[in-house]
């Protein structure tokens, strides 16, 4: 049967749909699991959303992708998304990626194990945790998959554990920056979001009268603020994540001068890909289109910039993002496992 690990990733499914003559009737489904609860599995599939009660579920796994991508392609997305989160101190393994931004977020504090570390596979993993210890930090190792897997082995076999895998999602950029469609909103209609009851205050603009996005090229303090509310703090060394970027924009979607939802836009990997990241709505702002909006005003920066592609990183858990970011057309590339080495 399914687990949770498997939410994000294309799935079939054997229904009961019946008995005839004694007999149990079957029907398939193949699409990409978008929501696991005890009472129910929801897929996306070509005919759109199917969700089939666990009651009815003969059997069900997870299946290969479509297509799944080459190693350079992989190796190239992992090199612009690295472009587009720059850690202040970085090293050189061969080709592998050291890290560090002062414990700031685990990407910018992580080695990347892309390409040839110019050693033998133990030398490589004894560098980075000495390299790491010297900084006063926990080494990190972010193995993209399946390309990293002989890392991932290594790390097994010492010990290492892993973080909630993270999937790493494109779309092609002329669809995410069409107009949006009716029904987008923040999160799925189930999702235990708050409203405004008959006393509170008056419901705020839907999809189709939301406020306009403004892109700015540096952060203002109140996005720095909801930044670091779900971040846990920005030290200086986030400050230089966030901006050290040739081409960056922080947007912004405001009613009444009061900043609700924010998102970051980067253009990286020679101009092909717009990166998404830190997409945030206000609680009371949610199921207004408005995270929808943000993403659509940096697609459409984006694609002016000359970018063809999107990219974002959203954790395999996060049910309701991944819903989010479906109906806008993403799919799976690869997935990430971030490894944390054990306690010395």
């Amino acid at each position: 049967m399914l687990r949770q690990q498997d939410v994000g990733h294309r799935i079939v499914v054997r229904r009961i749909v019946g008995i005839r003559e004694g007999r149990t009737l079957f029907s398939d489904a193949l699409g990409e699991l978008v929501e696991l609860s005890e009472t129910h599995i929801t897929l996306a599939t070509d005919a759109g959303p199917l969700r089939v009660p666990v009651a009815e579920v003969h059997r069900a796994k997870r299946v290969p992708p479509a297509r799944r991508p080459t190693a350079a392609a992989v190796v190239a997305l992992e090199l612009a998304a690295d472009e587009a989160w720059p850690a202040p101190v970085r090293g050189r393994l061969g080709d592998w990626r050291l890290r560090w931004a002062d414990g700031w977020t685990g990407r910018a504090n992580s080695a990347l194990p892309v390409g040839d570390p110019d050693r033998p596979l133990p030398a490589a993993l004894d560098a980075v945790q000495r390299w790491y210890a010297e900084r006063g930090g926990t080494a990190l190792v972010n193995t993209p998959l399946p390309l990293a897997a002989p890392v991932g082995a290594e790390l097994d076999a010492r010990g290492w554990t892993a973080r909630p895998p993270v999937l790493v999602q494109t779309v092609p950029l002329r669809a995410l920056a069409a107009p949006p469609g009716a029904g987008l909103a923040d999160t799925p209609p189930d999702a235990d979001t708050p409203t405004a009851g008959p006393d509170g205050p008056p419901p705020l603009a839907g999809p189709d009268g939301t406020p306009p996005v403004t892109l700015a090229g540096a952060p203002a303090d109140d996005w720095l603020a909801i930044a670091a509310g779900r971040k846990g703090g920005l030290p200086d060394a986030a400050r230089h994540v966030l901006t050290a970027v040739d081409r960056v924009r922080f947007a912004e979607l405001r009613i009444d001068g009061r900043l609700l939802a924010v998102g970051r836009g980067t253009v990286t990997g020679e101009g092909r890909w717009l990166g998404v990241s830190l997409l945030e709505v206000l609680p009371e702002a949610r199921r207004r289109g408005f995270a929808v909006a943000v993403v659509r005003a940096l697609a459409r920066w984006g694609a002016a910039e000359g970018a063809t592609r999107a990219f974002l990183q959203v954790e395999q858990s996060n049910t309701g993002a991944v819903e989010l970011y479906r109906r806008l057309g993403f799919t799976t590339h690869h997935t990430y496992l971030t490894r944390v080495a054990p306690a010395a």
